[in-house]
């Protein structure tokens, strides 16, 4: 695809350093990786992520996803994922881009192009990748190129920004977006316990609470949660405390036991346990070999 050979060639502009890069395009950022790296651990957020050049594995609860100039990723609800790089070289380094999904222009798309009737959901899940079409990523090439232009950017911003959105919602693998975007559904519904969660990760959770609050049975309110994050509301909680304690270990000096009870755990020795079975080392041991390796 012309317009990819193109895109490297803005992104290769735009940064020559290995890292993540916010843009002067809201919701838009870059990532520039020049070797395959070890798992990252981190929550997307509701974006788009199109790889320019290069190749990474996401992993979502048991499953995992690979994409590439080829294909796309879109999330449609804040997932806590394992990311790796598995085709990048200081050559051909990995490069990225990612932006933020507006649900509510999604929405008001719907909406206008009258989808919102006769919308069927063959798939529940937050996370999907979908094969690269020239009309998405002409839009895509088109909002990047704003970028060597910033007057540019307040006018031209928006209508290539609904573009986009446009374009994503064409794909019929796309359709759970489109029922996370519709007010009362069950996926908007799963959405807002999903954001509670994320921001009250540290509280104990009862999954009949949680069920009641969205006006779902227990039993459905479960399964359609697993359906859509890959994992329990038990396990979504677990792995947000636990990239949470991580973050806070390797930029606070705080010690594992104080870290523990601040992301919600009663007790060190369990919090070290479940550390130790999600990133391989007790936490004193990991976050010195993470220190080494930065």
């Amino acid at each position: 695809m012309k317009r990819n050979e193109e895109l490297i060639e803005t992104i290769n502009k735009s940064i020559q350093v290995d890292g993540t890069w916010e843009t002067a395009i809201p919701g838009l950022r870059f990532i520039r990786i020049s070797q395959i790296s070890e798992p990252v651990y981190s929550v997307y957020e509701p974006s788009l992520c199109i790889v320019a050049q290069g190749s990474k594995v996401v992993m979502l609860g048991n499953k995992s996803f690979q994409y590439d100039p080829t294909s796309y990723l879109t999330a449609s609800v804040h997932l806590p994922i394992t990311g790796q790089v598995v085709e990048a070289s200081p050559e051909a380094p990995y490069l990225s881009l990612q932006l933020q999904l507006d649900m509510i222009q999604i929405l008001d798309i719907l909406q206008s192009s009258q989808q919102t009737e006769s919308l069927r959901c063959d798939s529940r899940r937050g996370l999907v990748i979908s094969r690269m079409n020239e009309s998405l990523l002409d839009a895509v090439f088109r909002l990047v190129r704003l970028l060597d232009n910033p007057e540019d950017i307040p006018v031209l911003y928006a209508g290539l920004y609904r573009e986009i959105l446009y374009r994503i919602l064409q794909s019929e693998q796309n359709n759970t977006l489109k029922h996370f975007a519709l007010i009362g559904s069950q996926a908007q519904r799963i959405a807002k316990v999903v954001e509670r969660l994320n921001h009250n990760f540290h509280q104990p959770i009862r999954v009949e609470e949680l069920a009641k609050e969205v006006r779902m049975s227990s039993s459905s309110f479960y399964s359609y949660f697993k359906e859509v994050t890959g994992m329990s509301p038990i396990q979504y909680q677990k792995q947000l405390r636990l990239q949470e304690a991580r973050r806070l270990l390797l930029a606070e000096e705080l010690n594992a036991a104080e870290v523990s009870f601040q992301v919600g755990y009663e007790s060190p020795s369990h919090f070290s346990r479940e550390y130790t079975r999600k990133f391989g080392l007790p936490p004193g041991k990991d976050i010195r070999r993470l220190r080494e390796t930065l």
